[in-house]
């Protein structure tokens, strides 16, 4: 939706990074304000594993974002299109990191709501960063899953069953999400697939998420255990969030 440049802060002499709102959804009222939204949440984190917000902007017209610059420009689907499946310790250093940034979130009272490997960013030293909370919104708001010309707000692939049923979300559902990341990270593959995103949203409903070691040798049993935690589809069995979920994997 947005379009991101590497700029040069001329100020502090620094690279930013600038995320632009394209101009032909500038005048529309709901985007400008998810926009706004997405540069309030997202301030409120400071955290090394979530990438900073440092402005947010009208000019002319055009919105946009001032956020940090992560070099390299290799996000976690790189990688797991070069290495996966990843060794467990190879995934889960990855993966706690990325529980960091978002147990951060949800202590701040943020959820993501785009929880991909897409949008988590590796810099040139492997340091682990969570990038875009444009879907994010606050806990204590009414979160409802939108469709525009079709899509669902957030990816299919990531999305837990209650957006789907529902439209409602809150730290449960990025906790599904996670899950979900995790047994890709362990296995090379999505848990659920199908040849239209309808398809894909009728799965994560009615199907469980397969235990990892069924695609990949050599599991540990609690791994299996764990992912099937993150991912059960009665929220009420998923850890409360993704702080719970961090104490759990560190036991």
């Amino acid at each position: 939706m947005a379009t991101v440049y590497e700029a040069n802060d001329l100020r502090l002499d620094r690279a930013v990074a600038i995320k632009v709102m394209p101009d032909a959804l500038a005048d529309n009222e709901e985007f400008s304000q998810r926009f706004v939204r997405e540069a309030r949440a997202a301030a409120r984190l400071t955290h090394p594993n979530v990438v900073a917000i440092y402005d947010q902007g009208d000019d002319d017209g055009t919105l946009f974002l001032a956020m940090e610059y992560v070099a390299g420009r290799l996000t976690l689907r790189d990688v797991i299109r070069a290495e996966a499946p990843l060794s467990p310790q190879r995934a889960l250093a990855i993966f706690e990191e990325i529980l960091k940034a978002i147990a951060a979130a949800h202590e701040s009272g943020i959820i993501h709501r785009d929880v991909k490997p897409e949008n988590v960013l590796i810099d040139p030293r492997g340091r682990v960063k969570v990038a875009d909370f444009g879907l994010a919104r606050a806990i204590g708001s009414a979160t409802t899953a939108t469709a525009t010309a079709g899509v669902l707000m957030g990816t299919v692939s990531y999305i837990a069953p209650e957006l789907v049923t529902e439209g409602r979300s809150d730290a449960r559902s990025d906790v599904y999400a996670l899950g979900v990341l995790l047994f890709e990270l362990l296995t090379g593959h999505k848990p659920h697939t199908g040849d239209s995103p309808i398809q894909v949203a009728y799965k994560h409903v009615h199907d469980d998420v397969p235990p990892p070691s069924t695609l990949a040798d050599g599991l540990p049993p609690y791994l299996d255990a764990f992912v099937a935690r993150a991912t059960s589809r009665q929220r009420d069995l998923r850890p409360a969030d993704a702080h719970v979920m961090l104490q759990q994997l560190k036991r």
